[in-house]
């Protein structure tokens, strides 16, 4: 991983702009049902959040890179179920990933609503939550009222770690805050974002039970 992080590290750090692009698309790619199994999404957005304290990007557009960017892919891959409806559970390349999808329906029926807000922290079913949501008739202006909160707790959690750590790396090891030093020590921002995220995960799997539901009990939840 690292041998692919630090040559991107490197060259967006002298094209901010691109930096931003590819924050918005590492957001929206992870959204997305099975492509956001794969896609290094968080670590991408946790690697460049520490381009940060060294003045190469900015906080204000690098959290609203990443909120847009979850926000389009959520939203539309919820707006696919919502029209195809059930069937796209059932087609390809979903059915590829049973497993996924039955933890998905069970989400929403241990959690009802909620499921949407806790998914958004737990991978790889963030990215199949939002098409579940949608297929299994979850108003949209429900989906909405959890899922943008949901994304602005998450962007924070996903770019602040990185800033924190190498902002103390500069304030306490005496590290000089100039441009390229951070590309150094994106792999603390992972280590830091992936402890908020697993701490989350865990708390929500251990609450979770592992309960199946059926279709007629997911129905419920949004009822």
């Amino acid at each position: 991983m690292a041998s692919f992080i630090d040559p991107l590290i490197t060259f967006v750090s002298a094209h901010p702009w691109l930096a931003y692009l590819t924050l918005f698309l590492a957001a929206l790619l992870e959204a997305v049902p099975v492509v956001g199994s794969v896609v290094p999404g968080s670590t991408i957005i946790l690697a460049l959040s520490a381009l940060i304290p060294g003045g190469e990007l900015k906080l204000g557009w690098v959290l609203l890179a990443a909120a847009a960017g979850a926000l389009l892919g959520d939203g539309s891959a919820f707006w696919f179920g919502h029209r195809a409806q059930r069937e796209i559970l059932n087609a390809w390349p979903l059915s590829n990933y049973p497993r996924l999808i039955a933890q998905s329906e069970a989400f929403f029926h241990r959690w009802g609503t909620l499921a949407v807000f806790f998914a958004r922290f737990v991978p790889p079913i963030r990215a199949f939550v939002p098409m579940t949501a949608g297929a299994l008739g979850m108003a949209p202006l429900r989906f909405y009222a959890v899922n943008i909160p949901a994304i602005l707790l998450w962007a924070p959690a996903h770019v602040l770690p990185g800033v924190l750590a190498v902002s103390a790396l500069h304030e306490y090891a005496g590290l000089p805050p100039h441009a390229g030093i951070a590309k150094h020590y994106w792999i603390l921002a992972v280590i830091g974002g992936a402890l908020i995220v697993a701490l989350v995960t865990w708390t929500i799997r251990r609450r979770h039970g592992g309960m199946e539901p059926t279709a007629e009990q997911v129905r419920k939840d949004f009822r």
